[in-house]
């Protein structure tokens, strides 16, 4: 069978110098029919290997669940990466931030009492072991030792920047080992001594972060990995965006000359991202550093390989660069071409009010509780209680994570937003049903405020007095806009409603790759024949959301919109490029 080993001075395939030339790609950021497309475009860039991380919370909702079916199917895509010639390292985390929702912790797991992450705490250990015990046999049976792609395996996720405990990292260690990976076990920091010293152990093999002043970075890593080949995990070739803020790129040619920097200087290479992919449904994560904010839709991440699986300016100077340290082969990506442009004008709009009355799931309390204590792990939960008021006071809450839409007797009163650190609003005089709508926009995945709870943090208090005795109901949208008989009593109309609201439309969609434009939409979510497409909102920078060709049947398509804030525009239009904004800082 063949080896892969760490040598002196290189990576050993078969005993001979390997460089390894990588590119990551989720598997849980494309749909499955696009994985075998996204690999061979990676292969035809240059590259021999894919890197993918596995997302916990993907694979496990609840404690007693590990699901690997569909897009899930983490042996399906390795399998795939074998059959187009390449290699694999697989990074399991079990942190793995990656801008994904708790960087990819379960919401459950922080539910557990005295569970400390990333560290050797008992509770938490106990359920690291159960993960990977799931996990790595999946990836030991398709280890290159065994035939497989797989050549290497990563322990944890830049440690570093986090925590220092030794212990934590060699439990992590014997886990795998007894899990049959047999394959090199591999760290990654980034290119700074603290965080390389406290990320590692002697007996793993040091890689390290970063996307520009290749030598000096090379410098660093070196110091803490003596011997041995010197790699980036990520070669950061460009990076993430928020709402609210700009779409970010970096200059195509600048970023090639890095990576010959690299790759001349003897150094392999894991590209971040060669394609992104999308942050569908309510995956995306969040940054808060002081200041609360959520990741985009996309996570097209200015890659070679675009979104939409289309080769880029990026991409063709990295196979020029690649094409000096490995062949080519003659064929290369496609190119983007215009998508079918269309407007389907008219829905059938349903307010969420009506949507929601009749669904089972409501819980009396006395205190407001979160999200998580209500079982929601992400989305929606909706509160509900009166009011009685004979002169304006001040609705306020402990914190507010992240948003919260305020209604009296069905109309808007405010927002309290957690990026603008408000936790109130002054609610006027009268006599009135109130209603809190709560979203979460993404659980933070990186840093000390990982795994915190998400929804209202009490005391709920009006006119500085406790208000008590709530009706809480973690509302499902991913099910209310799958129920065929959402808005089917609504007349067909182009006039959006102003407030919350489904709206539900059929057409016969053209088979192909499509863009739905949101200009002109507030804030809300979009679903294709029952998959969301993810989040869109009007703070930009996107006002496109990709939706891939094997979503459309192109007979009776149906998108339904959820739409928050009540948008100006309520037809449907489907646009022939994506757009995912300024690039003005």
């Amino acid at each position: 069978m063949p080896t892969f080993e760490i040598g002196e001075h290189d990576f050993l395939l078969d005993g001979q110098p390997h460089q390894v030339l990588s590119g990551a790609l989720h598997y849980f950021r494309v749909h499955p029919d696009l994985w075998a497309d996204r690999i061979r475009s990676a292969r035809l860039m240059g590259l021999n290997t894919i890197e993918t991380y596995v997302a916990w919370n993907v694979h496990a909702p609840t404690p007693d669940v590990f699901d690997t079916t569909g897009p899930r199917d983490l042996g399906r895509f390795l399998d795939l990466v074998a059959a187009e010639g390449m290699h694999a390292i697989v990074r399991p985390g079990p942190y793995i931030c990656a801008e994904w929702d708790n960087g990819g912790f379960p919401a459950w797991l922080f539910a557990m009492p005295g569970v400390g992450v990333r560290r050797n705490e008992p509770t938490y250990m106990k359920a690291v072991q159960q993960y990977l015990e799931h996990v790595l046999p999946i990836v030991a049976e398709r280890q290159v030792t065994r035939g497989g792609p797989v050549i290497a395996v990563q322990v944890e996720n830049e440690y570093g920047a986090y925590g220092d405990d030794k212990d934590y990292l060699r439990a992590l260690v014997a886990i795998n080992r007894a899990q049959g990976i047999d394959v090199p076990l591999l760290t990654c920091d980034q290119a700074d001594d603290a965080m390389l010293e406290r990320g590692g152990l002697p007996e793993l093999h040091r890689t390290a972060t970063f996307g520009s002043r290749t030598a000096e970075r090379l410098e660093i890593l070196r110091r803490h990995q003596p011997t041995g080949p010197l790699m980036c995990m990520e070669f950061w070739c460009g990076w993430f965006d928020h709402w609210g803020a700009h779409h970010h790129t970096t200059d195509a040619a600048a970023s090639a000359a890095d990576l010959d920097a690299l790759l001349a200087a003897g150094g392999s290479v894991n590209v971040y991202m060669v394609h992104g992919g999308t942050n569908a449904g309510f995956t995306n994560g969040a940054n808060d550093k002081g200041v609360y904010q959520p990741t985009v839709t996309s996570y097209d991440y200015d890659a070679p390989i675009a979104e939409d699986g289309t080769r880029t300016a990026k991409y063709d100077a990295f196979r020029e660069v690649l094409g000096r340290y490995t062949p080519l082969a003659d064929e290369t990506a496609p190119t983007r071409r215009p998508a079918p442009a269309l407007t389907v004008p008219q829905g059938r709009t349903v307010d969420l009010w009506t949507a929601v009355a009749g669904l089972d799931g409501w819980v009396d309390v006395h205190d407001v509780p979160t999200h998580d204590q209500v079982g929601a792990a992400h989305g929606f939960v909706l509160h509900r209680t009166h009011v009685d008021l004979d002169a304006p006071a001040v609705l306020a809450f402990g914190e507010v994570r992240d948003r919260a839409q305020v209604f009296l007797d069905g109309r808007q009163v405010g927002v309290v937003d957690r990026s603008e650190r408000a936790t109130s609003i002054t609610l006027p005089a009268g006599s009135a049903r109130l209603d809190v709508l709560v979203e979460d926009q993404g659980r933070v995945n990186y840093g000390p405020r990982i795994g915190e709870p998400k929804g209202l943090i009490g005391p709920a208090t009006l006119g500085g007095e406790p208000l008590t005795g709530w009706r809480v109901l973690p509302v499902d949208v991913d099910a209310l806009a799958a129920a065929p008989g959402l808005a089917s009593d609504a007349p067909a109309t182009h006039a959006p409603l102003p407030g919350p609201s489904f709206t539900v439309y059929e057409a016969d969609l053209p088979v192909a790759d499509l863009f739905v434009s949101t200009r002109g939409w507030g804030k809300g979510v979009v679903w294709v024949n029952g998959t969301s497409l993810g989040r869109y909102w009007s703070k930009g920078p996107q006002t496109t959301l990709y939706a891939p060709a094997p979503l459309v049947t192109g007979r009776g398509d149906r998108v339904v919109v959820l739409e928050l804030l009540g948008a100006p525009d309520g037809a449907l239009h489907l646009v022939d490029a994506p757009d995912l904004g300024h690039t003005e800082h």
